[in-house]
């Protein structure tokens, strides 16, 4: 039962406690509006990996996977000037004015910083399942909305 003293949250947390003495992965999911069903076409997942790659580069993407109405992704802060709420917000902005006939994504998203322990490989390993236990794929590596756009080691550099 939960602490009756405790105050609920009932949205995520806001901002990723940045440490520079240590790694800064966090693990985000960003889910469609209404979880409609667009992401998963060529065009979207090029204009994303182009975006991630080119233009929304406050934070780095590393690796990502596409589901029709969700992503999955892991980044790491590259520019501290930018909190992980205002990158995210600008990549959509992005996506919307790159595929302006797919639909929208739900305000926000949902991130977890990985703390020391936790298993980078573990993580990558359930999420790139996710088209396999969806009934989507045979093989997750035959899922072709999936991708890394940075190669991101656990000492990035943060400015």
């Amino acid at each position: 039962m939960p602490d009756a003293t405790l105050p609920i949250r009932r949205t995520p947390a806001k901002g990723v406690r940045v440490s520079l003495a240590g790694p800064n992965w966090v693990f985000l999911t960003v889910c469609t509006e209404d979880r409609q069903r667009w992401l998963v076409q060529a065009s979207v997942h090029r204009a994303l990996h182009n975006i991630w790659l080119h233009t929304a580069t406050a934070w780095l993407v590393s690796d990502y996977v596409l589901m029709p109405d969700h992503l999955h992704l892991f980044c790491a802060p590259y520019n501290l000037k930018f909190t992980i709420e205002r990158w995210i917000a600008f990549w959509k902005d992005q996506v919307a004015k790159n595929c302006p006939d797919v639909g929208k994504f739900q305000y926000g998203g949902f991130h977890h910083r990985l703390r020391n322990g936790e298993n980078y490989s573990q993580k990558w390993q359930y999420v790139r399942e996710n088209p396999v236990r969806a009934g989507l794929m045979a093989k997750p590596e035959d899922w072709p909305y999936q991708g890394r756009v940075h190669e991101i080691s656990w000492h990035e550099p943060v400015t």
